[in-house]
């Protein structure tokens, strides 16, 4: 799923999953693990059943992520690389790390 979520992220493609009951379709900013050591997703939301939004998605609570092959132009508003509340980043936009 890491993988999946990077390749989307570098390629600046949206995706969509299941979250807590719930048909997510985001544009993926930041994946890492927050302070607490969880895998995270800062994400934003597109408007659907939840507004639209910079948002934070805990891998553990996904399911059915899928890939698709909309574009999105890049970050968005309030969106911070440099996120302190996920310290260890695994991929964001514009770097891709190998960990």
């Amino acid at each position: 799923m890491e993988d999946l979520i990077c390749k989307a992220i570098q390629r600046r493609t949206r995706i969509s999953f299941m979250y807590k009951g719930v048909r997510c379709r985001v544009e993926p900013h930041l994946l890492g693990y927050d302070v607490k050591g969880n895998l995270t997703l800062s994400a934003w939301q597109l408007p659907g059943r939840k507004d639209e939004g910079l948002r934070h998605f805990h891998i553990s609570e996904m399911a059915g992520i899928a890939s698709g092959l909309i574009k999105f132009p890049g970050p968005r508003p309030g969106y911070n690389p440099n996120d302190q509340t996920i310290p260890r980043v695994v991929c964001r936009l514009g770097l891709y790390l190998v960990t």
